[in-house]
């Protein structure tokens, strides 16, 4: 059945094979990838065994012959060396090989000599150096264990590359080639018990279903993956087998025996019920004292409100109902848009973690867990670039370090970067990245180095001797600086050196054209030859991606996949380092493992929508489920690097917790580093992260801001939460459908309970109906339940369901072959969605530019919780940009994407009823929040308007307005301080958002509405160009990038707001002045209420200045109009001499 499956997902590999074995009644064979290399012309030469055997003379290409992978009727090296030796091996040539393929192409390994042109000395890393082998005429690398060590099969040491053994036990009678005498067999076994592989034990007669999900699986046989015989299969296994290991098992049979199948024959063990239990997590309620006043604030304003809007509807202005009118409208919108805001204020809630009681229940020492090994699930991290010019590969390199020292258990961690541009560039990078990995981690391991991104902690202001205490630390922080000095130099250097290479070998390749057409031609005039200028990697050959000099088929919209074990999976035993090691500090006993790093850039053709960020983080999905399958996920920017070593421990006490099978992702809150310091932009937005975010957690959970969050798989994968039905229940819940629902939950399997996709009481988990969902890779449905599985709580108390049991996870992982990253290839293809729900349900949702917020409303509108983990240290930083015009047009972007939601079927007013209201309404103000500046302008207009007309919104100023005003503004200030006193924030950053908040929204937000407007109504797709960053003139100012003025259409309204406002305030001052009977009170409203604008649009006007020098333009500025207003008073005070008026014989018109 697994071979069948496996034949399926790869018919495009090996379909003449699998015919004739089907014609012969034989079972298909799982097919070959070819592994190959490219000629110096960039043409492919693929080789077999059988080619190579006719080919010994030549010796060009036998180091790229690698044969596999060994099939159930082909096992040549089962009678003579473990199978765990023969996995390890071919996971090393397949690290050392990069996979290309896509839409229309066959799949391709080819075998990289040197992955950058440095040398590289970590035996994970791919094209480590390593030993030759002795076999004349191949100069292939020897088979090396996790240390990097030759592994030898015979005891007169001669050095044999996988290949060269193979022969030698096919073909050559198992002799040994150096000494002539066989190979024993006993060598190797021993060499895999010295690995810790435990023995295979039966399984027992009887068990219940529940019973024999939650046994342990502990077999050398686990090694042996699907993709390779269809003997046995791991994760079929651990679902539908009966096996049972006794001791570690999460059911315990009664009396020491099972009984007939039935789970009640089950019991709970003792130990679980005496045992007391502990939480990972606490909710910290935010003090009445705080939270009752607030609320009953809101409430008074409420009032307030209405009573105001009632008393303005019916007390016209007389003398200008335009002016009435138009104020009147745009009050009740602001009302209305504060109501949206405050309302899902209403519940904040902090939470803290207990990071202690995590590495007592999943990693110390326990009877379901003799050895104490980790039982904490697998996290996938990804990391998404797509232009190394706008994101500089140093940064993304810091970042993919940051993640690779993370504090969590180096075998369960994965990392992929995604390549959206397919760059050498950003390649080379994080080949560079992985090899300086090798002294960084370990370091970081060894000193408890935060945090953990080389570059922040190199420029660290503080002490960095501080609380270290071993005695070499200041030697070995002098040597790692020395080196990162160097690594910065080699990734700065990367354009320069792929340029010069690339010109080299296309010289050289002009040259050979040349000779070659002299050759064929004789003595006819030769013309000049036109060759593509490629781009060449550092082993000699094309890149396949996007070339410098775009080509065909080689540029940023069309090129093939791609897929490089930079890193490949660690071994499942700590590696301490000995004192013979040859490395610039000392590690010893210090743990030298790193985890598993991919490069990933997905198949890009012209006439596919790729979707954009979205399509890149949904490939990545697919391709991370078939390598490594890690039931969490976490995803960051490239600019975002892990700040706290242990913030994915914090977000993993959410996930384990009880309860935390229902929660979608956990939220971190996005910390910003390079902000100036008086944050004129708002750029740490610390509102919306530490009160709108921490107000959602007490509802249904936060929202997903794109960076920074920890998915559940499952969830991701558009499945519904399990025990919807029983959480609920809809608006009728009446007896008779409760009865029907528990019904239905006693007779449906448990993972079917788990597995529940769509919002029918009745519809169950449905494996037929997974290919149309998912596509067509049987790899990717299998790996789903495993997923599921793998992501639920412990069960480690009788309250908790859905759980797992203790231990689960302590087995060692698959190890990659060639056939499942070739799998990895097929699902990142630019034609794998068509006909999916990848998009739609599926994964990150498209259509929106914010594919961020509606992937989390989509799960919350299936029922899903989600968590806001606000760490003591910060748990990630990234940049932000602080120049004025970058600003704007980040804030339009995602002004844009709420436009999109609020007229796509994402509006919250079409919400599911498992959606909670006030999280409805919170999602509502997202889309909804934009059309606040068409108000917001023309109100910004009503005070000048009404300076120049000499009338006001109201009649007159009298004390029912003026109190109404009064009550409005002092029940806000109010507001705010208790916000402040419940969030944390400092007043001057929630003034700096209200600042901001207007500033927006008479600029970016006004444009993203006009944008949506003309999509729905005319179709018509307005794109605004994202500027790239650049820094000021001087280079020395950290700052520079604040005062560069850029212009842009932007900028426009608010400067006309501004200079409205201020020549009205001249005018109408000056009139009131000249006037026999001045209108002070008319004119006191209108200057107020201009001040009121000019003062929020202050930093605007900042920023718009810029600087000449040192010294900002704004003060150049303000002194000249401090200038004129004290000369206009000198000369309104005291007139000049011979006159009777004020301002002499002056007449204002």
């Amino acid at each position: 059945m697994a071979s069948k499956s496996f034949k399926a997902s790869r018919s495009s590999l090996s379909s003449t094979s699998d015919v004739a074995d089907s014609i012969h009644n034989k079972p298909p064979l799982p097919p070959t990838v070819t592994f190959g290399r490219r000629t110096s012309s960039g043409r492919y030469i693929s080789y077999s065994r059988d080619d190579l055997d006719s080919e010994l003379g030549s010796g060009e290409f036998m180091n790229y012959t690698v044969h596999i992978p060994p099939t159930p009727d082909n096992q040549p090296m089962e009678a003579s060396m473990d199978p765990s030796i023969s996995q390890k091996v071919e996971e090393q040539y397949v690290s050392n090989s990069l996979f290309t393929g896509g839409f229309n192409s066959v799949t391709r390994a080819h075998l990289m000599d040197k992955v950058i042109e440095s040398e590289t000395s970590h035996p994970q890393m791919a094209g480590a150096k390593g030993s030759s082998c002795a076999i004349l005429g191949c100069d292939a690398k020897v088979m090396s264990d996790e240390r990097g060590a030759d592994i030898l099969p015979c005891e007169c040491d001669f050095k044999i590359c996988r290949d060269c053994y193979l022969d030698a036990v096919k073909t050559g009678g198992g002799i040994c080639p150096g000494c002539k005498e066989p190979y024993k067999a006993l060598d190797l076994d021993e060499l895999a018990v010295e690995n810790g592989r435990p023995l295979p034990l039966p399984p027992p007669a009887g068990m219940s279903k529940m019973e024999r999900r939650l046994s342990l699986m502990k077999s050398t046989k686990s090694v042996l993956m699907r993709s390779q015989t269809g003997d046995f299969d791991h994760n079929r296994w651990l679902f539908e087998t009966r096996g049972t290991y006794g001791y570690g098992n999460a059911i315990w049979p009664k009396d020491g025996v099972f009984g007939n199948g039935k789970e009640d024959d089950a019991s709970e063990p003792q130990e679980l019920v005496s045992k007391p239990w502990r939480p990972l997590t606490r909710k910290l309620k935010i003090p009445a004292a705080v939270l009752s006043p607030y609320r009953l604030l809101i409430f008074v304003r409420m009032v307030a409100l209405g009573l105001f809007l009632e008393w303005r509807v019916t007390n016209k202005n007389e003398d200008a109902v335009w002016l009435w009118g138009m104020s009147v409208v745009c009050e009740i919108w602001f009302a209305f848009s504060w109501l949206l805001d405050q309302l899902p204020k209403l519940c904040p809630i902090n939470r803290s973690t207990d990071l202690n009681v995590l590495k007592e229940k999943f990693e110390t020492p326990s009877p379901n867990n003799p050895t104490g090994k980790s039982d904490l699930p697998g996290i996938d991290v990804f990391v998404s670039t797509a232009d190394p010019e706008k994101e500089p590969p140093l940064v993304t390199a810091n970042t993919i370090l940051s993640i690779l020292a993370a504090d969590y258990p180096v075998e369960k961690l994965a990392c992929y970067v995604s390549d959206d541009g397919g760059a050498l560039l950003t390649f080379e990078a994080m080949a560079e990245a992985a090899s300086f990995a090798n002294m960084w981690v370990p370091f970081c391991r060894k000193h408890d180095i935060e945090p953990r991104n080389p570059e922040t902690y190199f420029n660290l202001k503080r002490d960095p001797y501080k609380n270290k205490v071993r005695p070499d630390f200041v030697k070995d922080r002098r040597r790692v600086k020395r080196e990162y000095d160097e690594f910065k130099v080699r990734i700065n250097g990367l354009p320069d050196s792929i340029r010069r290479r690339s010109d080299a070998y296309h010289a050289r390749e002009e040259i050979k054209a040349m000779k070659l057409q002299r050759q064929n031609r004789d003595d006819e005039a030769v013309e000049t030859v036109k060759v593509p200028k490629a781009t060449w990697m550092a082993d000699g050959t094309h890149w396949p991606g996007t070339w410098m000099n775009s080509g065909s088929e080689h540029s940023k919209g069309d090129h093939a996949g791609i897929i490089q074990v930079m890193l490949k999976p660690p071994s499942d035993e700590p590696l301490q380092s000995t004192a013979d090691d040859t490395r610039l500090i000392d590690l010893t006993d210090v743990d030298i493992r790193l985890p598993l790093l991919v490069y990933v850039s997905r198949e890009k053709r012209p006439g596919y929508d790729h979707n954009k960020k979205a399509g890149a983080m949904n490939a990545l999905v697919r391709a991370s489920a078939i390598m490594s399958n890690g039931p969490f996920i976490l995803n960051l920017d490239c600019d975002h690097y892990i700040y706290n070593s242990q913030a994915m421990r914090e977000g993993m006490c959410f996930m384990m917790d009880r309860g935390g099978d229902r929660i979608c992702y956990v939220q971190f809150p996005q910390r910003f580093e390079g902000i100036d310091p008086s944050d004129r932009y708002a750029n740490h937005n610390t509102v919306f992260f530490d009160v709108n975010m921490r107000a959602l957690d007490g509802l249904q959970g936060p929202v997903y801001v794109g960076t920074g969050c920890l998915f559940r798989r499952i969830a991701l994968y558009g499945f519904d939460p399990p025990r919807s039905k029983e959480h609920h229940p809809g608006c009728c819940s009446c007896c008779f459908s409760r009865r029907k629902k528990h019904v239905s939950v006693a007779t449906t399997p448990e993972e079917n309970r788990a597995l529940r996709m769509g919002d029918s009481d009745d519809e169950e988990m449905s494996l037929s109906l997974l290919p149309k969902r998912f596509g067509n890779s049987n790899f990717l449905i299998d790996s789903i339940p495993v997923a599921e599985f793998q992501g639920r709580p412990l069960a480690d108390h009788p309250a908790v369901k859905n759980g797992r049991p203790p231990g689960a996870l302590t087995i060692p992982r698959e190890l990659l072959d060639a056939s499942t990253v070739a799998e990895a290839i097929s699902v990142i293809s630019c034609w794998y969605e068509d006909k999916t729900e990848w998009g739609n349900r599926v994964g990150w949702i498209y259509g929106s530019v914010t594919e961020d917020v509606v992937t989390g409303y989509r799960m919350h509108n299936r029922g899903w919780k989600s968590v806001y983990c606000v760490t003591k240290r910060d748990a990630f930083r990234g940049t932000a940009p602080i120049n004025l015009t970058d600003r704007l047009h980040q804030v339009l972007r995602w002004a844009t994407g709420s436009v999109e939601i609020f007229f796509s079927r994402n509006n919250a007013l079409l919400a599911s009823p498992r959606m909670k209201l006030l999280q409805r309404i919170a999602y509502l103000n997202v889309g909804i929040y934009p059309f606040t500046s068409i108000f917001l302008i023309v109100y910004c207009f009503l005070p000048a308007l009404s300076l120049f007309s000499g009338q006001f919104i109201v009649q007159t100023l009298n004390v029912t307005f003026l109190t109404y005003l009064l009550v409005i503004t002092v029940t806000l200030c109010m507001l705010a301080v208790l916000e402040i006193k419940w969030s944390g924030i400092e007043l001057e950053e929630w003034w700096r958002n209200e600042q901001f908040w207007l500033i927006g929204g008479t600029s970016a937000h006004l444009a993203a509405v006009l944008q949506g407007l003309l999509k729905v109504i005319a179709g018509i797709e307005i794109s605004f160009t994202l500027t790239s960053k650049s820094g000021g003139d001087d280079i020395d100012d950290e700052f520079a990038d604040l005062y560069v003025v850029k212009w842009t259409s932007l900028m426009i309204p608010p400067i006309t707001i501004m200079m409205t406002n201020l020549i009205a305030i001249a005018v109408a001052f000056s009139r009131t002045i000249y006037s026999v009977l001045p209108q002070w009170s008319r004119l006191l409203g209108g200057v107020f209420f201009s001040i009121w604008v000019l003062t929020h649009l202050y930093p605007f006007a900042k920023g718009l200045m810029g600087r000449r020098g040192r010294t900002p333009t704004i003060v150049f500025v303000w002194s000249g109009l401090i200038a004129i207003t004290i000369s206009l008073l000198w000369v309104a005070i005291k007139p000049p001499s011979g006159s009777t008026q004020i301002g002499g014989s002056f007449e204002f018109p």
